[in-house]
């Protein structure tokens, strides 16, 4: 039996972007938004630091708000191999951009729950990863 996973979130599109944010000043309050985002905030920049202290990647842009984008050093097809990798696992999901002629991953932070140690626990899988499919390569 194949059990078809449902999207229930209330359909709010373009007409109704205004009631979707009352909901959340609503929910969170002025402070509430505000620490939301803070946390955000210092959570990617956790994330950048424990990039920047691997030499084998690069962080690519500015991080804003919850968004790292960082790379492997090398090839673009490096990069590709390495988000698939990190995808198919299904344990993190990391979304690829170009930003000139780079591949790069995206790491966003945006859930509600995301704490200090999951941003570790994804750092640890990615460099995993990436040590798996460094070892691969032919020297």
């Amino acid at each position: 039996m194949i059990i078809k996973s449902q999207h229930w979130q209330v359909p709010l599109g373009r007409r109704f972007r205004s009631l979707k944010m009352w909901f959340v000043f609503r929910m969170y309050g002025l402070n509430g938004l505000q620490a939301y985002i803070r946390k955000h905030v210092v959570l990617a920049k956790e994330f950048e630091c424990l990039v920047r202290t691997d030499q084998r990647f690069e962080i690519c842009a500015d991080v804003v708000l919850g968004l790292v984008c960082f790379r492997l050093k090398g090839i673009n097809k490096l990069n590709e191999t390495l988000l698939k990798r990190i995808n198919s696992t299904r344990k993190i999901h990391l979304v690829p951009c170009q930003l000139g002629e780079k591949f790069v991953l995206r790491f966003a932070i945006c859930a509600r729950t995301t704490e200090s140690r999951h941003v570790h626990e994804a750092w640890c899988h990615i460099s995993q990863l990436a040590s798996e499919l460094m070892q691969e390569l032919p020297h």
